[in-house]
Parts: structure tokens; C-alpha cells; sequence
């Protein structure tokens, strides 16, 4: 090994040993309350007792997510400023929105995937069908008249029920509202047919009986909760989840992106963090800065070439 070479390796190894040697800040692009906002504070506190340093939540919500994910690409590649990245504002948005002050595959390196989530499709109880089979069946039967409700045009649930519609063969007509809340009043009350939002919001209405599940996005039955029915079962190969994870301006050091994974990682393992997770409705997942990488450039075309299928116009 030449000299220069040791000198570079000795450098790298004395920046992850120093690192934290002050706060590390987490934007989380939502409010308060959001998910990523709650599994941010809820582990934090983790890392920090073996990082010695806290880990300080900032929250820079608005514009779907990119508020923060902006205020993330812009701040110093140092370690100390990471952010939440989730399926939204990484993979989706770039094909939905017309400009966005980001670029997704160019800003950012990942850090650490945290979790996978799932939607879940629910009906009011009096629609014509209880399971996805007979959901599909209808609606080929009653072309266009099928009605779903989302809390948004271009938004991850409404190009996960796309995918599904493309795959399936079937027509439907979809009912932007400006939130999950105003869409599921609709639902539940009769107007629309079906609703899509995360199982953890929706699971509610469906433990409650005003609604009726029709089937989860995950590809397989969820380990914890394997009397879910899912959208596989009735069309082989659909896989629509969602995903929480945590990034970091592009040219932040590898070090530091290893010893951060490596931390976030041993935090996702533990009991009392793993325990609320599963609760929540979250698949959780510990796996290399790779791993997480290859995930948002797979969604990332995977979404782009949905969106370019279906004709969709960004907004």
C-alpha cells in the first residue's frame, strides 16, 4: 500500500470514529404527527445514546414533501443535516409534477431504509363486491363505473391503484380529494366505492365495520398480519409498497453514511422500536446504503414508465 493510500484510509478512519461531534439535524418534509415525523422521533433518541449526540427532528412540511427534500439537497454534504425519503417525494413526484427543485438520483445518497408500508383498498360496505377478484370482475362488467376516492391527482396511492388497473384490465373513475380524511368521508358514507390510503390510517374503518377491506398492496401476506388479503393473489405480480428511509446531500462521506446506516440499523433491531413499528402497520428492514440506493433508482423507473403508460400529464 502506497503511503498517500494509508494516509487516506487513516483519514477516513479518524472522521468515523469523531463523527457526531456535534448535533445531527433530521428534516422531515411533513408535519408533525406524519409518519415519517413519528418513526423519526421515535428512534432518534436511540441512535443518539450510542452516537452521543442527539439527533434533532426538523420539521419543513408543504408542496408534497418537497419543501424539505429542497432544504436537504442544498445543505452541507457534511453528516450533520440527513432527511426522510419516502416512495412521495423520491420516486413519484419527479413523474407527477412538472418541475421539482430536486433531482432524486443526483441530490442525494442514501443513507439507511428504515420500513416498507402498504396501502390498503377499503369499500363502504353496501358496494356490489367484498374481495379483489369480485372488485375486478365489476368493474369490467360496469366499465367506468367503478368510483375511487384519493387524496390526490399523481399521488402514490393513485398510480399504485393505476398499476393495479393496468394489470388487471379493468376501468374506473377516480375522485381526487384534498386529503385522506375528506376522501374516506365520501367512502363511508356511500358516494364513492373505494378509498385507498395506508393501512395503518384506514384500518380503523375496518376494525370499526363501517368499511370494508378489499385487499393490501403488499406483495406477499404480511408476516404479522397474514390475514390481510392482498392484490397478488388476484393479480399475480402486483406489488405497489411504500417506504421510509433516510438520505443525505449527495458527497456526504461514505464513512459517515456507513457509521449512520450501521446506527439507524441496530435502532430498527431493538425490541421496544420494533414492537411500535409492527403495531403501526411498518414491515421493517435493515440493510446496507446499497440496498436502500438500488430501491429508488428500481421505483424511481418503475414509476416514471407507469406515469408515461397511462398518459399521465404532470400538474
Amino acid at each position: 500500500m502506497r503511503l498517500k493510500d494509508s494516509h487516506l484510509l487513516d483519514s477516513a478512519a479518524a472522521l468515523a470514529q469523531s463523527y457526531p461531534s456535534r448535533p445531527v439535524k433530521v428534516i422531515v418534509p411533513f408535519p408533525p404527527g406524519d409518519a415519517a415525523d413519528i418513526l423519526s422521533r421515535l428512534i432518534g433518541p436511540k441512535i443518539a445514546e450510542r452516537m452521543g449526540q442527539p439527533l434533532v427532528v426538523e420539521n419543513r412540511a408543504g408542496a408534497s414533501g418537497q419543501i424539505g427534500m429542497e432544504i436537504l439537497a442544498r445543505s452541507a454534504p457534511d453528516g450533520y443535516t440527513i432527511g426522510v425519503g419516502q416512495g412521495g417525494n423520491l420516486v413519484v413526484a419527479p413523474h407527477t409534477y412538472k418541475k421539482i427543485p430536486y433531482d432524486p438520483l443526483r441530490d442525494f445518497v442514501a443513507v439507511a431504509i428504515i420500513a416498507t408500508n402498504y396501502l390498503a383498498v377499503v369499500a363502504n360496505p353496501g358496494a356490489p363486491f367484498k374481495t379483489a377478484a369480485e372488485m375486478i370482475a365489476w368493474a369490467k362488467d360496469n366499465p367506468g363505473k367503478l368510483t375511487l376516492a384519493t387524496n390526490g391527482e399523481g399521488g402514490f396511492p393513485h398510480l399504485a391503484f393505476e398499476q393495479l388497473r393496468v394489470m388487471a384490465g379493468f376501468t374506473y373513475t377516480h375522485i381526487p380529494y384534498k386529503g385522506v380524511a375528506q376522501a374516506m368521508t365520501d367512502v363511508l358514507g356511500g358516494q364513492v366505492h373505494l378509498g385507498v390510503g395506508s393501512y395503518s390510517t384506514l384500518s380503523p374503518h375496518v376494525l370499526s365495520g363501517r368499511a370494508q377491506l378489499i385487499a393490501v398492496t403488499n406483495p406477499v401476506r404480511v408476516p404479522n398480519k397474514p390475514e390481510l388479503p392482498i392484490f397478488a393473489e388476484a393479480v399475480p405480480g402486483y406489488d405497489s409498497r411504500g417506504w421510509f428511509g433516510y438520505v443525505a446531500p449527495v458527497a456526504t462521506p461514505r464513512e459517515i453514511v456507513v457509521r449512520l446506516n450501521e446506527e439507524i440499523n441496530r435502532a430498527m433491531k431493538r425490541p421496544d422500536v420494533a414492537e411500535k413499528m409492527v403495531a403501526a402497520g411498518l414491515i421493517i428492514v435493515t440493510e446496507p446504503p446499497e440496498f436502500f440506493g438500488d430501491m429508488i433508482r428500481s421505483d424511481y423507473a418503475k414509476y416514471g414508465k407507469l406515469a408515461r403508460d397511462i398518459g399521465f400529464q404532470p400538474q
